[in-house]
């Protein structure tokens, strides 16, 4: 007896399209999430710089002559001398000269006049000199007084503007970057819920408490660290002093603090119109903080009370503009 052998044939493989697209709704959420946090990051990034560029700290460019601008420096650390560079053109008929004038800032000192000397750079031909280190927060104005090309220039322009150069004890890498990197998280996503509120609030809660979480450690705890390393005080603003960027902090710090207790913990819990007011009313209160300019109204040595012997650590004072 012979037994039939059926031949065993492989099933056919069904090739599943992996490229097949999303449903036109997930595609459209998609989209949407896409542009919120795009949009996010565009706002946050522009608060970020207008902020630093309008502040008190950012470099002055000046024009000095066709393309050449130059970068008044107006933040140092208080370790070394700060060097004041002045990029010129380098005309062999007519040596391009300045000369520094430096003093303390709100005194009544006379002007130290510093010549300037021609450095040959890798790129460049510079003039430059030295203002001498000061205390943490202590400040120096300065101007140059240049001939170029045969002409008196003056830098800045204006007779009655100086530059104003503060300086600050170095922060540790391991303070600072934390904090500028948290700061940096919290805007994004201060911006991102904000956003959410407005248009798509179906993840605001979380958003927001990251937000706050953000700026607890970046702002409320690293902060006063970051503070403490360059000025010698941890706080500076209400109640303790005027300093902006403290008080700044203070107000953003709060709005959300009062945002996310309004709106809880719960996941569970319904969002309502009131959430969601409360939270887009703590990122216009970031915005608004964000479009004040950086290190307003700092903390500034006092070179008065150090004339009558104080120790300049003593002598800070905040809120001065």
């Amino acid at each position: 007896m012979e037994e039939n052998q059926e031949s065993v044939q492989p099933e056919p493989k069904i090739e599943q399209d992996v490229t097949e697209e999303l449903p036109p709704k997930e595609k459209f959420r998609l989209l949407k999430r896409t542009a919120i946090w795009f949009l996010a990051f565009v706002l946050a990034a522009s608060a970020m710089i207008y902020q630093r560029m309008t502040g008190p700290t950012y470099p002055m460019k000046v024009l000095v002559t066709g393309d050449i601008v130059a970068k008044l420096i107006r933040t140092h650390e208080s370790t070394s001398d700060a060097m004041v560079e002045l990029p010129v053109d380098r005309d062999k008929a007519q040596p391009p000269s300045a000369t520094l004038f430096f003093k303390r800032f709100r005194t009544d000192d006379e002007f130290t006049a510093v010549p300037m000397q021609g450095v040959e750079k890798e790129d460049r031909y510079q003039l430059e000199a030295p203002l001498p280190k000061q205390p943490a927060a202590g400040k120096l104005e300065y101007y140059i007084q240049a001939n170029l090309e045969g002409k008196e220039r003056r830098f800045p322009e204006n007779p009655d503007k100086n530059v104003v150069i503060r300086f600050k004890d170095p922060v540790p890498s391991a303070i600072l970057i934390p904090h500028v990197s948290l700061m940096i998280f919290s805007i994004l996503l201060g911006m991102r819920t904000g956003l959410a509120a407005l248009f798509a609030p179906y993840n605001m809660r979380l958003l927001a408490w990251i937000t706050l979480c953000g700026m607890t450690v970046g702002g409320m705890i690293l902060g006063p660290f970051v503070q403490k390393y360059a000025f010698g005080e941890y706080w500076t603003g209400f109640p303790m002093g005027g300093d902006w960027t403290d008080n700044k902090m203070l107000f953003m710090f709060l709005a959300w603090v009062f945002a996310c207790s309004v709106i809880g913990l719960n996941p569970k819990k319904k969002t309502t119109i009131l959430h969601r007011i409360v939270v887009f009313t703590a990122a216009i209160v970031m915005t608004v903080c964000y479009l004040i300019p950086h290190s307003m109204g700092g903390s500034e040595l006092d070179y008065s009370q150090v004339d009558k012997g104080i120790d300049p650590s003593e002598a800070i004072k905040t809120g001065r503009q």
